[in-house]
């Protein structure tokens, strides 16, 4: 059965009191032909544990994967929890994943052609992408990529920014600008793209460009992907993952299990 937009929402779960949608990559790519064919504007999050404590800690991050259309769940932990509470159950919206069956709806005669901007990164992983999509996509249309440094910026060059990509008159933006930075830039700037769909896909561009290993299937299915991360780039991300890992640990021990244990007892002992 095709998804249709008035679906949005419908799915969403709490993760340790963060909003997630556990839309599977297929229906989320059905969705977004969908916003786009009807004219609608939005932005889509991919979450890992790092973005759901980013949420948890800073209410402008919560407010920004509040209002995305979708907040998929892209890290295993994210997906393993969200599953637990959902009735669709729940499967990996992994960027990367959602970036490549975004691209292959180029030429197939049931979508009319969408083009792409590639926002975010260094000037040498997006040359490096837009060769790599030419050669796997041919017949998608990347009509523009723009690296804009690491910020912050202020207004006025976000501004800029956006005329830039405006001038591009692009159906999707690509935002790969680390969470929660793309999740704070694409809340602030929605209302200034007339693209359709703004979409944070983190570290996507560093993969799909080559420009970074990926992790092997069966360490990303296993949750364990950010351990070939780490011996990847021990230096920068030994302190990330010092943090992240252990908290969202303990926060999930906590929410999930351990406070339901403890109004349970509660509860029976005031019978």
């Amino acid at each position: 059965m095709p998804v249709e937009t008035s679906t949005i929402g419908e799915r969403r779960v709490s993760v340790l009191g963060v909003p997630v949608d556990p839309w599977s990559i297929e229906d989320g790519v059905e969705l977004a032909c969908a916003i786009i064919a009807e004219g609608q504007r939005g932005y889509i999050c991919h979450l890992d544990a790092r973005s759901i404590i980013a949420a948890r800690r800073d209410a402008a991050v919560q407010a920004a994967v509040r209002s995305a259309l979708i907040a998929g769940p892209d890290g295993m932990p994210v997906v393993w929890l969200a599953r637990r509470k959902s009735a669709f159950g729940a499967s990996r919206f992994y960027g990367p994943d959602f970036m490549n069956a975004m691209l292959e709806q180029s030429g197939r005669p049931e979508h009319p052609p969408l083009r792409h901007v590639l926002f975010g990164s260094t000037p040498a992983v997006l040359a490096r992408l837009e060769n790599e999509l030419a050669r796997r996509y041919p017949l998608a249309m990347i009509v523009g990529a723009f690296s804009p440094g690491q910020g912050p910026w202020s207004d006025e060059e976000e501004r800029d920014q956006c005329a830039r990509i405006d001038a591009c008159k692009a159906d999707i933006v690509w935002v790969g600008l680390g969470a929660p930075k793309q999740e704070l830039w694409m809340a602030r700037n929605r209302h200034r793209l007339q693209a359709a769909l703004l979409v944070g896909v983190g570290a996507a561009f560093d993969f799909l460009s080559g420009s970074k290993p990926q992790a092997p299937l069966w360490m990303q299915r296993h949750g364990l992907e950010w351990i070939f991360r780490l011996a990847s780039e021990p230096r920068r991300l030994a302190g990330r993952y010092a943090v992240t890992v252990p908290t969202f640990l303990v926060l999930a021990a906590y929410i999930e299990f351990l406070r339901p244990l403890v109004a349970r007892i509660r509860s029976n002992s005031a019978l």
